[in-house]
């Protein structure tokens, strides 16, 4: 059956060729004219309104302004990136990239749906089984966009929700051309050997390109990682509002803690908290450690009682629209830091505070800059607290990560972006100096078994950092005046 669209008079309608089994596909040009094709074949029926798989401004105008392709970036904003992303390439090139597939626990329980980052940011569709091919040309445009995304079927939509169709990736998401998923391997072959270069990310065990094709291939993913290093002021906006929602959870949850209570209450506290404000999910499963669990660097076990006397560590971030908040706080279960927890979360609260400050384009520096100088300064507090250290008690036993990473749609964002490029205004980063001290007698007793991190969200500003993640106390007169205010 073939269903074709087109305006008249205003009113949007479909046509259905009642004898005809093929399957078919869109183009822009397509829509309006198809129904000249019909004959007396063809049934004229007014279309019900418009529903797509994800909020559009039509129909989450509480959410979306008018121009908006997803919450809070505009579909301009997405034909910049891919025009950016062309620009780069040769002559002759195409870029296939790949949406994520729907993922499931068991059986028929599926995991929510979380879409390829790098698809995503290309085009915004936030559908499973879905496609974007840019074929570059001379075209004003200066490339073709085809989409491959899941067809409208309305026995389907009755359980699964409404999908965005072919004529949505042509009306809504700007496509020149779109045709649904199940096409995409016999098409592909079709598109790719008409080009020299074909920039994709295999995912493992496909087959969806023959022997001779695969020497055309070039990675695609470091070449997008490299546009999005670099936030726009609508991301960052984002951010920054996911940011003042993960600040606010934490404070809830700091007035929340106390002794009897366990760790997975915590954890299901800042999700709630999260959620509450806006987020539409935690952005990663957090760490919630009470003491000595603090030690474990991603400690997600979170099933265990939470003690008077001991410290909390509470790594969580909210996911909003797609980016992530990457924050961490510390602190003392019973409202009120020991002298020793003291001593401990001040050398690691200085070297934070010292970290911001490098985290600008002014300083000329990079990541690995500044976690080198984070050693430095931790060495510097721990003597000054009464420390005897060897070579390797730093980097090897109590601060053994990284100072920071990029953060953005994903929570360690732009992975094949070194930590070795200097930073630059608009970048993302983390700043996230910690200490971990085992029960050894090479350390002070006093300190023994506890974890302590502190980690902010910085936006790396041309002269001045900013901090997204302000909100969240982390100065101790802060956080016992929050947690003694409850």
């Amino acid at each position: 059956m073939l269903v074709c669209f087109f305006r008249y008079n205003s009113v949007l309608y479909f046509t259905q060729d009642i004898f005809s089994n093929a399957t078919h596909y869109l183009t822009r040009s397509a829509i309006g004219v198809c129904n000249r094709s019909f004959g007396t074949h063809a049934m004229l029926t007014p279309a019900e309104p418009r529903i797509f798989g994800q909020p559009t401004p039509e129909t989450h105008p509480h959410l979306m302004k008018p121009g908006e392709l997803t919450p809070g970036i505009a579909a301009l904003e997405y034909e910049l990136r891919r025009a950016k992303l062309m620009d780069r390439l040769s002559e002759n090139s195409v870029v296939i990239s790949l949406g994520y597939r729907m993922r499931y626990m068991s059986n028929k329980v599926f995991y929510p749906f979380h879409q390829n980052t790098d698809f995503f940011y290309l085009c915004g569709f936030n559908e499973p089984d879905s496609a974007i091919v840019l074929e570059k040309n001379n075209s004003r445009r200066g490339y073709k966009m085809t989409m491959f995304v899941p067809p409208k079927n309305r026995c389907l939509e009755m359980w699964e929700g409404p999908r965005t169709g072919v004529l949505g990736a042509i009306d809504f998401f700007g496509a020149d051309e779109a045709m649904e998923s199940a096409r995409f391997n016999s098409k592909i072959k079709d598109i790719i050997k008409n080009y020299k270069d074909v920039y994709i990310d295999l995912p493992p065990r496909t087959n969806i390109l023959s022997t001779d094709n695969i020497q055309k291939i070039k990675p695609l993913s470091r070449i997008i990682q490299d546009l999005r290093l670099t936030k726009s002021d609508s991301e960052i906006a984002l951010m920054r509002k996911d940011g003042e929602i993960t600040g606010k959870a934490f404070i809830q949850t700091m007035k929340f803690t106390k002794p009897g209570l366990s760790e997975h209450d915590l954890y299901a506290k800042i999700d709630f908290e999260c959620r509450i404000r806006g987020a539409q999910s935690l952005a990663y499963v957090p760490v919630v450690a009470g003491g000595i669990n603090a030690l474990t660097m991603h400690y997600v076990r979170n099933d265990m009682p939470l003690r008077n006397g001991d410290l909390v560590l509470l790594d969580a971030g909210g996911e909003y629209y797609g980016y992530a908040s990457d924050v961490t706080r510390t602190w003392p279960v019973n409202g009120k830091f020991t002298q020793p927890q003291k001593e401990l979360y001040e050398a690691v609260l200085n070297v934070n505070r010292r970290c911001i400050k490098l985290c600008t384009e002014a300083e000329g520096i990079s990541l690995n800059g500044i976690h080198e100088i984070s050693v430095e300064l931790m060495k510097e507090e721990l003597l000054n607290i009464g420390f005897d250290l060897s070579e390797g008690d730093i980097d090897r036993v109590l601060y053994p990560h990284h100072v920071g990473h990029y953060l953005g749609l994903d929570v360690h964002d732009t992975p094949y972006v070194d930590r070795s490029r200097r930073l630059s205004s608009g970048m993302v980063i983390t700043i996230e100096p910690g200490l971990y001290v085992p029960p050894n007698y090479a350390y002070p007793e006093r300190y023994h078994g506890m974890g302590i991190r502190i980690e902010d969200n910085v936006v790396v500003g041309a002269t001045d950092p900013i901090v997204l993640s302000s909100t969240a106390p982390k100065e101790i007169v802060d956080i016992e005046f929050c947690m003694s205010n409850s």
